[in-house]
């Protein structure tokens, strides 16, 4: 029970190091709050609401992007990817320079434009911060019909180089690609639309600041936090971690199946002194009743001592590092979080297996008759 306890709070305090990693980086990219139009995918925020916005002291940053599916083509190979016009105000305060690999994140050398493209799309394309070769983005330009030319020549393109490579994870990687606004509206022919507003905070997105975001912008527009922009990917972490609790439980219980096995040999070998008590008053139920405490506790002090021993490892292992990653990874150790609601339910699921091992163990009151 010891081991088993220490092994439930060791599993889930890694997963959720690895965790924090993901959503500190997903961080990095998505906004706190992202403001979209509820019909149509571009709208002008001229309306004195987003004006407010930029007069309120909860709001640290507010910047305007432009996101699109494009067509890319660099030296001969194509592929699609999620193309994300920023402003300056996204390229002065952005976290991503931390996340670059290669090159400088800057969108800009002086009047000259350039992209920030994902680590993946670049191994697809091939493209490297110190190639010449330009990285061609197309769209169907707005309202175009197919020319004689050919399909081509209806396509609006613009030309960047790119400037820096950038890792945030496997599946962003493969899409990610920031250009500058003005390039975005250029391609796609507008003139002062967005695609949506994004705001940093200096607190937690929580319920109370969405509700007077969205009274503030009105029903024409959606506000979301980072979870309700990424529903699927957030959902996936929770299923997850509920099913390592449960199958790390499920190994719990088959630990204790030798508490049942203890408890069930305890009672052949007391079978003489259990007629004893019987034979002084006890009655069945307090009989069955002394199994049970006598199996639980068992169960509690491996529950302390698993406890004990799990947060210990835990602790060493966040502060010390004792485990390395294996080559190949940027982290030089196994990340871990203790959290406090893990303690909370490995308690209460040890104890009630615990609890049902003795149960189950217990004499039941025609045993004792027999005996």
């Amino acid at each position: 029970m010891v081991i088993g306890t220490a092994a439930l709070i060791l599993i889930l305090s890694i997963y959720n190091g690895f965790d924090r990693i993901i959503r500190d980086n997903i961080s990095d990219l998505d906004p706190d709050v992202l403001v979209t139009a509820v019909h149509g995918k571009y709208f002008v925020p001229e309306r004195p609401a987003f004006d407010a916005l930029l007069d309120d002291p909860h709001i640290v940053q507010v910047s305007s992007v432009l996101e699109e599916e494009v067509f890319l083509h660099y030296d001969g190979r194509q592929e699609l990817a999620r193309a994300k016009g920023v402003d300056a105000v996204y390229e002065e305060e952005s976290r991503l320079a931390s996340h670059v690999l290669e090159g400088t994140f800057a969108l800009h050398v002086g009047d000259i434009p350039q992209a920030a493209v994902g680590a993946g799309l670049a191994y697809k394309l091939g493209i490297h911060p110190r190639f010449t070769e330009p990285l061609v983005l197309y769209f169907p330009r707005r309202g175009a019909r197919i020319p004689l030319a050919g399909p081509a020549a209806a396509l609006g393109s613009v030309k960047l180089h790119p400037g820096c490579l950038l890792s945030i994870g496997a599946s962003e990687d493969e899409q990610l690609l920031l250009v500058p606004i003005d390039q975005m509206r250029t391609l796609l022919g507008l003139q002062g639309e967005v695609s949506g507003i994004e705001l940093r905070l200096d607190g937690p997105a929580d319920r109370r600041r969405l509700r007077a975001l969205q009274e503030l912008l009105g029903p024409e527009y959606r506000v979301q936090d980072r979870y309700q922009q990424h529903p699927a990917l957030y959902k996936m972490m929770r299923y997850e971690k509920l099913a390592i609790y449960l199958i790390l439980l499920f190994v719990v219980i088959i630990i204790a199946t030798n508490i049942l096995g203890s408890l069930s040999m305890l009672a052949i070998a007391k079978r003489e002194d259990m007629q004893t008590l019987h034979a002084l008053g006890a009655d069945d139920r307090l009989i069955r009743r002394i199994f049970i405490w006598e199996g639980w506790l068992v169960s509690l002090v491996g529950l302390v001592g698993g406890l004990l021993l799990g947060v210990g490892l835990a602790l060493l292992q966040q502060h010390f590092g004792l485990v390395k990653m294996p080559g190949g990874f940027a982290l030089e150790a196994y990340p871990v979080l203790l959290q406090a609601s893990d303690l909370l339910w490995t308690t209460l699921g040890v104890a009630g297996v615990g609890i049902l091992i003795s149960l189950l163990a217990a004499p039941r009151s025609q045993a004792t008759e027999e005996a």
